[in-house]
């Protein structure tokens, strides 16, 4: 229970961050956004591969990508183990690398690549794994964010539709590359992560 505890704790202090980092930016204009947003095929907006999940152009942008992050974010943290750090690598570097190689030219920020990597790794390791916990995780998100889908597509001024589609794809090679155990959280038992 206590690495439980230890995942949903990381949780929230990632929501935290976000926000956090969202006053500051603010305060200063967002200029964190040229500075360190993705900037594809230059090497200085190489750094926004990591930088870009932490950096938003409006308080309405995070606040549009929270829920599904704590969703999303939440059912990870209920049913999966320490490989979340490697599923985040992967969603994170892979789709971000994508975004970069071939991404339009702008800059590109915005934690609603992440929430699509993830979307993409509970759905594909429902299908993978085929447990009830997991199929039952992807089954709920597909529920509650199937419709996201859409955003996947290329058109919708001001919005990256690259970080979208290359972050679920890399969320669904997360599924495929990382070896998650299912972990349903008991009460009063010994967690072993």
């Amino acid at each position: 229970m206590r690495a439980f505890f230890r995942r949903a704790t990381a949780l929230a202090a990632f929501v935290a961050l976000l926000w956090a980092v969202q006053v500051v930016n603010w305060i200063v204009g967002y200029g964190f956004n040229p500075a360190f947003g993705l900037i594809p095929r230059h090497l200085s907006g190489l750094d926004g591969v990591i930088a870009m999940p932490l950096l938003h152009g409006s308080f309405a942008h995070l606040v549009s990508n929270t829920p599904p992050l704590l969703v999303m974010g939440g059912l990870l943290v209920a049913t999966a183990t320490r490989a979340l750090l490697a599923v985040n690598a992967v969603v994170i570097g892979l789709g971000g690398g994508l975004v970069w190689l071939f991404g339009s030219f702008a800059i590109h920020i915005g934690a609603s690549g992440l929430v699509f990597g993830w979307f993409g790794f509970l759905v594909a390791r429902g299908f993978l794994d085929r447990s009830p916990i997991t199929l039952g995780a992807a089954l709920l998100v597909g529920v509650l964010y199937g419709s996201m889908l859409w955003g996947v597509l290329p058109g919708q001024p001001g919005v990256s539709w690259e970080a979208h589609l290359f972050g679920a794809i890399a969320g669904a090679a997360a599924a495929f590359l990382v070896r998650t155990h299912v972990h349903a959280p008991r009460l009063g038992g010994v967690d072993e992560d």
